[in-house]
């Protein structure tokens, strides 16, 4: 994905969080509201996975190509906290 499919998805993902107030406005029953909201959760992680699989394939890869050690081993480290936050969210 590109730019531009990230910018969609997000969009898309924004107008589920709309949708998601309204339902609550509307009193909608819970377990509806917490279908969507799963919804809303999964289309977002799989986002951010797909961020960081582009990460990894070009920051961490080209560092690593590059031949700088030390600015592969800090990216790589950026790399596995953004993992751990992904796993702990």
């Amino acid at each position: 994905m590109d730019k531009d499919d990230y910018a969609r998805r997000l969009k898309r993902i924004e107008g589920q969080v709309r949708g998601l107030q309204r339902m609550v406005d509307d009193d909608t029953y819970c377990i509806d509201v917490l279908t969507q909201i799963s919804a809303v959760s999964s289309a977002l992680e799989s986002v951010a996975l797909g961020l960081l699989d582009q990460h990894i394939r070009h920051c961490v890869a080209d560092a690593a190509r590059q031949g700088d050690q030390a600015e592969a081993d800090r990216i790589v480290a950026e790399a596995t906290a953004a993992i751990a936050r992904l796993v702990r969210s």
